[in-house]
């Protein structure tokens, strides 16, 4: 059975003193996982807030062991480049 997954990160963006700052952690953040692990990544919250950021990665797998493989190591490569920016991960299964 085909299985889409996403994990939403919540970023905390105190450094960050303007929407370009922002911008920079944000884009960053999805160019690196779109090439590394072949996810479709957007933001999708906080669009017009400089200091908070909501971004999802997304993965669709002919089966759950492998999405669900991908989205720890989505997370894992996240918390690695965002360090203390990155608040909360959370993963949810659509299919």
């Amino acid at each position: 059975m085909p299985a889409i997954g996403v994990v939403t990160f919540e970023l905390h963006l105190d450094d960050a003193q303007s929407l370009k700052d922002k911008r920079h952690y944000v884009k960053g953040l999805k160019d690196r996982l779109r090439s590394k692990f072949n996810v479709a990544v957007a933001e999708i919250g906080y669009q017009e807030v400089w200091n908070r950021g909501l971004v999802a990665a997304v993965t669709v797998s002919p089966d759950r062991t492998h999405a669900e493989q991908v989205l720890q190591r989505v997370e894992a490569e996240a918390a690695a480049v965002l360090g203390g920016l990155l608040a909360e991960a959370t993963v949810e299964w659509l299919a």
